[in-house]
Protein backbone atom coordinates (compact mmCIF):
# COMPACT_ATOMS: atom_id res chain seq x y z
CA UNK A 1 0.00 0.00 0.00
CA UNK A 2 1.51 3.39 -1.00
CA UNK A 3 0.20 5.18 2.12
CA UNK A 4 0.04 4.16 5.77
CA UNK A 5 -2.78 1.78 6.70
CA UNK A 6 -3.80 4.13 9.49
CA UNK A 7 -4.21 7.04 7.08
CA UNK A 8 -6.15 4.90 4.64
CA UNK A 9 -8.54 3.96 7.44
CA UNK A 10 -8.86 7.59 8.54
CA UNK A 11 -9.74 8.70 5.01
CA UNK A 12 -12.51 6.13 4.86
CA UNK A 13 -13.88 7.18 8.26
CA UNK A 14 -13.91 10.88 7.41
CA UNK A 15 -15.24 10.67 3.89
CA UNK A 16 -18.91 11.65 4.27
CA UNK A 17 -18.60 15.31 3.34
CA UNK A 18 -16.11 14.48 0.59
CA UNK A 19 -18.45 11.84 -0.83
CA UNK A 20 -21.37 14.24 -0.85
CA UNK A 21 -19.26 16.94 -2.48
CA UNK A 22 -18.28 14.56 -5.26
CA UNK A 23 -21.89 13.46 -5.69
CA UNK A 24 -22.91 17.11 -5.95
CA UNK A 25 -20.45 17.67 -8.77
CA UNK A 26 -21.97 14.75 -10.69
CA UNK A 27 -25.52 16.00 -10.14
CA UNK A 28 -24.62 19.51 -11.26
CA UNK A 29 -23.19 18.14 -14.49
CA UNK A 30 -26.38 16.20 -15.10
CA UNK A 31 -29.08 18.64 -13.97
CA UNK A 32 -27.41 22.07 -13.96
CA UNK A 33 -26.20 24.31 -11.15
CA UNK A 34 -29.61 25.85 -10.36
CA UNK A 35 -31.31 22.48 -10.00
CA UNK A 36 -29.00 20.97 -7.39
CA UNK A 37 -29.36 22.00 -3.74
CA UNK A 38 -26.09 21.46 -1.94
CA UNK A 39 -26.34 21.91 1.83
CA UNK A 40 -23.21 19.95 2.72
CA UNK A 41 -20.34 22.36 3.28
CA UNK A 42 -20.05 25.27 5.70
CA UNK A 43 -18.38 27.54 3.15
CA UNK A 44 -19.88 31.05 3.52
CA UNK A 45 -21.28 32.59 0.34
CA UNK A 46 -21.19 36.09 1.85
CA UNK A 47 -18.31 38.48 1.19
CA UNK A 48 -16.06 39.98 3.88
CA UNK A 49 -17.12 43.33 5.38
CA UNK A 50 -16.36 46.50 3.43
CA UNK A 51 -13.77 47.47 6.05
CA UNK A 52 -11.71 44.41 5.06
CA UNK A 53 -11.51 45.47 1.42
CA UNK A 54 -10.69 49.04 2.39
CA UNK A 55 -7.84 47.91 4.62
CA UNK A 56 -6.57 45.52 1.92
CA UNK A 57 -6.41 48.36 -0.61
CA UNK A 58 -4.69 50.60 1.93
CA UNK A 59 -1.96 48.05 2.60
CA UNK A 60 -1.48 47.35 -1.12
CA UNK A 61 -1.15 51.05 -1.93
CA UNK A 62 1.02 51.89 1.08
CA UNK A 63 3.31 48.93 1.77
CA UNK A 64 5.28 49.12 4.99
CA UNK A 65 9.00 48.27 4.92
CA UNK A 66 9.55 44.75 6.20
CA UNK A 67 5.86 43.87 6.24
CA UNK A 68 6.50 40.46 4.67
CA UNK A 69 9.45 39.41 6.81
CA UNK A 70 9.53 36.81 9.60
CA UNK A 71 7.92 37.78 12.89
CA UNK A 72 7.69 36.37 16.40
CA UNK A 73 6.23 32.86 16.38
CA UNK A 74 3.33 34.13 18.47
CA UNK A 75 2.41 36.75 15.86
CA UNK A 76 2.54 40.52 15.66
CA UNK A 77 2.30 42.29 19.00
CA UNK A 78 -0.30 44.80 17.81
CA UNK A 79 -2.50 42.05 16.33
CA UNK A 80 -2.35 40.05 19.54
CA UNK A 81 -3.13 43.18 21.56
CA UNK A 82 -6.17 43.93 19.40
CA UNK A 83 -7.45 40.38 19.92
CA UNK A 84 -6.79 40.58 23.65
CA UNK A 85 -8.76 43.82 23.92
CA UNK A 86 -11.86 42.25 22.35
CA UNK A 87 -11.59 39.16 24.56
CA UNK A 88 -11.31 41.38 27.64
CA UNK A 89 -14.46 43.21 26.56
CA UNK A 90 -16.33 39.89 26.45
CA UNK A 91 -15.00 38.67 29.79
CA UNK A 92 -14.10 39.73 33.30
CA UNK A 93 -10.63 38.31 32.65
CA UNK A 94 -7.83 40.79 31.91
CA UNK A 95 -6.57 39.22 28.69
CA UNK A 96 -3.23 40.58 27.46
CA UNK A 97 -1.31 40.17 24.22
CA UNK A 98 0.92 37.70 26.05
CA UNK A 99 -2.08 35.34 26.36
CA UNK A 100 -2.72 35.25 22.58
CA UNK A 101 -1.01 33.37 19.74
CA UNK A 102 -1.99 33.99 16.12
CA UNK A 103 -2.45 30.72 14.24
CA UNK A 104 -3.30 29.23 10.85
CA UNK A 105 -7.01 29.04 11.54
CA UNK A 106 -8.87 27.31 14.36
CA UNK A 107 -7.63 23.94 13.09
CA UNK A 108 -4.05 25.08 13.53
CA UNK A 109 -4.88 26.44 16.99
CA UNK A 110 -6.48 23.16 18.08
CA UNK A 111 -3.44 21.16 16.98
CA UNK A 112 -1.10 23.56 18.77
CA UNK A 113 -3.06 23.25 22.03
CA UNK A 114 -3.32 19.46 21.83
CA UNK A 115 0.40 19.06 21.11
CA UNK A 116 1.18 21.38 24.03
CA UNK A 117 -0.82 19.47 26.64
CA UNK A 118 -1.04 15.80 25.60
CA UNK A 119 1.15 12.97 26.81
CA UNK A 120 0.86 9.60 25.05
CA UNK A 121 -2.55 7.94 25.68
CA UNK A 122 -4.01 10.96 27.46
CA UNK A 123 -7.77 11.20 26.99
CA UNK A 124 -9.70 14.11 25.48
CA UNK A 125 -13.47 14.17 25.90
CA UNK A 126 -15.43 15.27 22.83
CA UNK A 127 -19.18 15.86 22.87
CA UNK A 128 -21.42 14.22 20.29
CA UNK A 129 -22.43 15.49 17.87
CA UNK A 130 -18.94 16.81 17.22
CA UNK A 131 -16.85 18.37 14.46
CA UNK A 132 -15.55 15.45 12.45
CA UNK A 133 -11.85 16.39 12.62
CA UNK A 134 -11.56 16.34 16.43
CA UNK A 135 -10.72 12.63 16.59
CA UNK A 136 -7.97 13.00 14.02
CA UNK A 137 -6.48 16.07 15.70
CA UNK A 138 -6.34 14.23 19.03
CA UNK A 139 -4.76 11.19 17.38
CA UNK A 140 -2.16 13.47 15.75
CA UNK A 141 -0.66 14.07 19.17
CA UNK A 142 -0.90 10.63 20.73
CA UNK A 143 -4.15 11.18 22.59
CA UNK A 144 -7.34 9.16 22.70
CA UNK A 145 -10.78 10.62 22.02
CA UNK A 146 -13.55 9.72 24.47
CA UNK A 147 -17.02 10.44 23.09
CA UNK A 148 -19.73 11.66 25.47
CA UNK A 149 -23.27 12.36 24.25
CA UNK A 150 -25.05 15.65 24.84
CA UNK A 151 -28.67 15.60 26.04
CA UNK A 152 -31.85 15.46 23.96
CA UNK A 153 -31.63 19.20 23.24
CA UNK A 154 -27.87 18.94 22.48
CA UNK A 155 -26.94 20.76 25.71
CA UNK A 156 -24.05 19.68 27.96
CA UNK A 157 -24.82 16.57 30.03
CA UNK A 158 -22.68 17.26 33.09
CA UNK A 159 -23.39 13.88 34.70
CA UNK A 160 -22.34 12.03 31.54
CA UNK A 161 -19.11 14.06 31.36
CA UNK A 162 -18.42 13.35 35.04
CA UNK A 163 -18.81 9.61 34.44
CA UNK A 164 -16.30 9.73 31.58
CA UNK A 165 -13.49 11.54 33.42
CA UNK A 166 -10.59 9.39 34.57
CA UNK A 167 -7.06 9.96 35.81
CA UNK A 168 -6.06 10.01 32.12
CA UNK A 169 -8.42 12.85 31.17
CA UNK A 170 -6.44 15.86 29.98
CA UNK A 171 -9.05 18.02 28.25
CA UNK A 172 -12.66 18.49 27.24
CA UNK A 173 -13.40 20.11 23.87
CA UNK A 174 -16.55 22.24 23.70
CA UNK A 175 -17.81 23.86 20.52
CA UNK A 176 -20.35 26.65 20.97
CA UNK A 177 -22.21 27.70 18.88
CA UNK A 178 -22.03 24.10 17.87
CA UNK A 179 -21.27 22.53 14.53
CA UNK A 180 -23.53 20.70 13.55
CA UNK A 181 -26.46 21.65 15.84
CA UNK A 182 -26.24 25.45 16.17
CA UNK A 183 -26.81 25.12 19.94
CA UNK A 184 -25.12 27.61 22.29
CA UNK A 185 -24.01 26.17 25.63
CA UNK A 186 -25.34 28.24 28.53
CA UNK A 187 -23.17 30.02 31.08
CA UNK A 188 -24.79 27.90 33.80
CA UNK A 189 -23.79 24.65 32.09
CA UNK A 190 -20.26 25.86 31.34
CA UNK A 191 -19.83 27.02 34.94
CA UNK A 192 -21.04 23.63 36.15
CA UNK A 193 -18.47 22.04 33.85
CA UNK A 194 -15.75 24.24 35.36
CA UNK A 195 -16.78 23.28 38.88
CA UNK A 196 -16.80 19.59 37.93
CA UNK A 197 -13.29 19.82 36.50
CA UNK A 198 -11.97 21.57 39.61
CA UNK A 199 -13.36 18.71 41.69
CA UNK A 200 -11.84 16.07 39.38
CA UNK A 201 -8.47 17.84 39.32
CA UNK A 202 -8.35 17.69 43.11
CA UNK A 203 -9.39 14.03 43.03
CA UNK A 204 -6.74 13.00 40.51
CA UNK A 205 -4.07 15.64 41.28
CA UNK A 206 -4.10 16.56 37.60
CA UNK A 207 -4.73 19.44 35.24
CA UNK A 208 -7.78 19.21 32.98
CA UNK A 209 -8.31 21.88 30.33
CA UNK A 210 -11.42 23.03 28.55
CA UNK A 211 -10.62 23.80 24.92
CA UNK A 212 -13.40 26.05 23.63
CA UNK A 213 -13.68 25.95 19.83
CA UNK A 214 -15.46 29.20 18.88
CA UNK A 215 -15.32 30.06 15.16
CA UNK A 216 -19.07 30.79 15.21
CA UNK A 217 -19.10 32.89 18.40
CA UNK A 218 -20.30 36.06 16.65
CA UNK A 219 -23.00 34.22 14.71
CA UNK A 220 -25.62 34.22 17.47
CA UNK A 221 -29.30 35.06 17.03
CA UNK A 222 -32.35 36.32 18.91
CA UNK A 223 -30.29 38.33 21.37
CA UNK A 224 -28.57 35.22 22.76
CA UNK A 225 -25.04 35.88 24.00
CA UNK A 226 -22.24 33.34 23.73
CA UNK A 227 -20.77 33.11 27.25
CA UNK A 228 -17.08 33.77 27.75
CA UNK A 229 -15.41 30.49 28.61
CA UNK A 230 -12.90 32.48 30.69
CA UNK A 231 -15.69 33.49 33.09
CA UNK A 232 -16.81 29.89 33.50
CA UNK A 233 -13.65 27.74 33.55
CA UNK A 234 -10.25 28.69 34.99
CA UNK A 235 -8.13 26.25 32.97
CA UNK A 236 -9.62 27.28 29.63
CA UNK A 237 -8.11 27.87 26.22
CA UNK A 238 -10.16 29.47 23.47
CA UNK A 239 -9.43 28.63 19.84
CA UNK A 240 -11.11 30.35 16.94
CA UNK A 241 -10.75 31.76 13.44
CA UNK A 242 -12.08 34.58 11.29
CA UNK A 243 -13.43 32.11 8.74
CA UNK A 244 -17.04 32.77 9.68
CA UNK A 245 -17.30 36.17 11.38
CA UNK A 246 -15.26 37.93 8.65
CA UNK A 247 -16.02 35.36 5.90
CA UNK A 248 -12.31 34.57 5.38
CA UNK A 249 -12.15 30.75 5.40
CA UNK A 250 -9.56 30.61 2.63
CA UNK A 251 -7.16 32.92 4.48
CA UNK A 252 -6.64 30.48 7.38
CA UNK A 253 -6.32 33.15 10.06
CA UNK A 254 -7.17 32.44 13.69
CA UNK A 255 -5.76 32.45 17.18
CA UNK A 256 -5.64 30.71 20.52
CA UNK A 257 -6.01 32.55 23.80
CA UNK A 258 -5.33 31.26 27.31
CA UNK A 259 -7.36 32.33 30.32
CA UNK A 260 -5.13 34.62 32.43
CA UNK A 261 -6.54 32.76 35.47
CA UNK A 262 -5.13 29.44 34.20
CA UNK A 263 -2.67 27.69 36.51
CA UNK A 264 0.87 28.10 35.14
CA UNK A 265 -0.41 30.17 32.22
CA UNK A 266 3.10 31.42 31.31
CA UNK A 267 4.38 27.87 31.02
CA UNK A 268 1.41 26.91 28.84
CA UNK A 269 2.04 29.88 26.55
CA UNK A 270 5.73 29.03 26.22
CA UNK A 271 4.79 25.51 25.23
CA UNK A 272 2.16 26.67 22.74
CA UNK A 273 4.52 29.12 21.03
CA UNK A 274 7.06 26.31 20.66
CA UNK A 275 4.43 23.94 19.25
CA UNK A 276 3.18 26.57 16.81
CA UNK A 277 6.71 26.56 15.38
CA UNK A 278 7.56 22.87 15.34
CA UNK A 279 4.23 21.74 13.91
CA UNK A 280 5.17 23.58 10.74
CA UNK A 281 2.51 26.28 10.97
CA UNK A 282 5.33 28.60 12.19
CA UNK A 283 3.28 31.81 11.97
CA UNK A 284 -0.11 32.95 10.83
CA UNK A 285 0.54 34.71 7.47
CA UNK A 286 1.90 38.24 7.86
CA UNK A 287 -0.41 40.10 5.49
CA UNK A 288 -3.64 38.67 6.88
CA UNK A 289 -2.50 39.37 10.46
CA UNK A 290 -2.09 43.02 9.50
CA UNK A 291 -5.48 43.01 7.83
CA UNK A 292 -7.44 41.66 10.80
CA UNK A 293 -5.71 43.80 13.43
CA UNK A 294 -8.13 46.66 12.95
CA UNK A 295 -11.16 44.47 12.19
CA UNK A 296 -11.72 42.86 15.57
CA UNK A 297 -15.06 44.63 16.01
CA UNK A 298 -16.22 43.98 12.44
CA UNK A 299 -18.49 41.17 11.34
CA UNK A 300 -20.53 39.91 8.42
CA UNK A 301 -24.28 40.63 8.41
CA UNK A 302 -25.66 38.41 11.19
CA UNK A 303 -29.24 39.38 10.34
CA UNK A 304 -28.91 37.78 6.92
CA UNK A 305 -27.91 34.47 8.51
CA UNK A 306 -30.81 34.71 10.98
CA UNK A 307 -33.21 35.27 8.07
CA UNK A 308 -31.97 32.11 6.31
CA UNK A 309 -32.14 30.15 9.54
CA UNK A 310 -35.77 31.17 10.04
CA UNK A 311 -36.67 30.38 6.42
CA UNK A 312 -35.19 26.88 6.65
CA UNK A 313 -36.37 26.14 10.18
CA UNK A 314 -39.94 27.16 9.40
CA UNK A 315 -39.89 25.05 6.24
CA UNK A 316 -38.72 21.99 8.15
CA UNK A 317 -41.33 22.45 10.87
CA UNK A 318 -44.09 22.90 8.27
CA UNK A 319 -42.98 19.60 6.72
CA UNK A 320 -43.05 17.94 10.18
CA UNK A 321 -39.32 17.34 10.57
CA UNK A 322 -38.17 17.20 14.20
CA UNK A 323 -35.44 19.79 14.71
CA UNK A 324 -33.98 21.89 17.54
CA UNK A 325 -34.00 25.58 16.60
CA UNK A 326 -30.38 26.77 16.26
CA UNK A 327 -29.25 29.71 18.38
CA UNK A 328 -26.11 30.33 16.35
CA UNK A 329 -23.71 29.15 13.61
CA UNK A 330 -25.29 28.30 10.23
CA UNK A 331 -26.40 24.69 10.56
CA UNK A 332 -29.57 22.75 11.33
CA UNK A 333 -29.44 19.19 12.65
CA UNK A 334 -32.87 17.55 12.20
CA UNK A 335 -33.76 14.04 13.19
CA UNK A 336 -33.82 11.67 10.23
CA UNK A 337 -37.35 10.50 9.39
CA UNK A 338 -35.78 7.15 8.47
CA UNK A 339 -34.06 5.13 11.20
CA UNK A 340 -30.95 4.93 9.04
CA UNK A 341 -29.70 8.48 8.46
CA UNK A 342 -27.39 7.34 5.64
CA UNK A 343 -30.36 5.86 3.76
CA UNK A 344 -32.28 9.10 4.20
CA UNK A 345 -29.40 11.19 2.87
CA UNK A 346 -29.14 8.87 -0.12
CA UNK A 347 -32.89 9.18 -0.71
CA UNK A 348 -32.63 12.98 -0.64
CA UNK A 349 -30.31 12.81 -3.64
CA UNK A 350 -33.29 11.58 -5.67
CA UNK A 351 -34.54 15.17 -5.38
CA UNK A 352 -31.06 16.69 -5.88
CA UNK A 353 -30.82 17.60 -2.19
CA UNK A 354 -27.34 17.06 -0.77
CA UNK A 355 -27.01 16.56 3.00
CA UNK A 356 -24.52 15.04 5.45
CA UNK A 357 -25.59 12.11 7.66
CA UNK A 358 -25.38 12.56 11.41
CA UNK A 359 -23.28 9.39 11.53
CA UNK A 360 -20.36 11.50 10.33
CA UNK A 361 -20.68 13.67 13.46
CA UNK A 362 -21.00 10.80 15.91
CA UNK A 363 -24.80 11.18 16.03
CA UNK A 364 -26.56 8.55 13.90
CA UNK A 365 -30.25 9.19 13.31
CA UNK A 366 -29.78 12.86 12.37
CA UNK A 367 -28.56 14.81 9.36
CA UNK A 368 -26.85 18.18 8.91
CA UNK A 369 -27.95 21.09 6.76
CA UNK A 370 -25.61 24.03 6.11
CA UNK A 371 -27.54 27.21 5.23
CA UNK A 372 -24.63 29.56 4.54
CA UNK A 373 -25.34 29.71 0.80
CA UNK A 374 -27.44 32.29 -1.05
CA UNK A 375 -31.02 32.55 0.15
CA UNK A 376 -32.21 31.85 -3.39
CA UNK A 377 -30.83 28.31 -3.20
CA UNK A 378 -33.00 27.59 -0.16
CA UNK A 379 -36.05 29.08 -1.86
CA UNK A 380 -35.52 27.05 -5.04
CA UNK A 381 -35.19 23.87 -2.98
CA UNK A 382 -38.62 24.13 -1.32
CA UNK A 383 -40.51 21.97 -3.88
CA UNK A 384 -37.80 19.31 -3.61
CA UNK A 385 -38.10 19.27 0.18
CA UNK A 386 -41.88 18.94 -0.11
CA UNK A 387 -41.50 15.92 -2.39
CA UNK A 388 -38.93 14.35 -0.08
CA UNK A 389 -41.13 14.87 2.97
CA UNK A 390 -44.07 13.32 1.13
CA UNK A 391 -42.05 10.23 0.16
CA UNK A 392 -40.96 9.54 3.75
CA UNK A 393 -44.49 10.02 5.06
CA UNK A 394 -44.08 13.28 6.95
CA UNK A 395 -46.88 15.01 5.01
Amino acid sequence: MPIAQKISTCIEQSSWIRKMFEQGALLRQQFGEDNVFDFTIGNPAVEPPAAFHARLRQLADNPQPGMHRYMSNAGYDDTRAAVAQVLSERSTAAVKAAHVIMTCGAGGALNVVLKTILNPDDEVIILAPYFVEYKFYIDNHGGRAVVVNTDAEFALDIDAIAAAITEKTRAVIVNSPNNPTGVIYSAAKLTALGELLEQKQRQFSSTIYVISDEPYARLAYDGVQVPSIFDCVANAVMVTSHSKDLALPGERIGYLAANPRMAAVEQFMDGAVFCNRVLGFVNAPALIQRLVTGLQHESVDIAAYAEKRDLFYNLLRRLNFSVVKPQGAFYLFPRSPLENDVEFVQLAQKYNILLVPGTGFGAPGYFRIAYCMDKAVIERSIPAWEKLATEVGLI
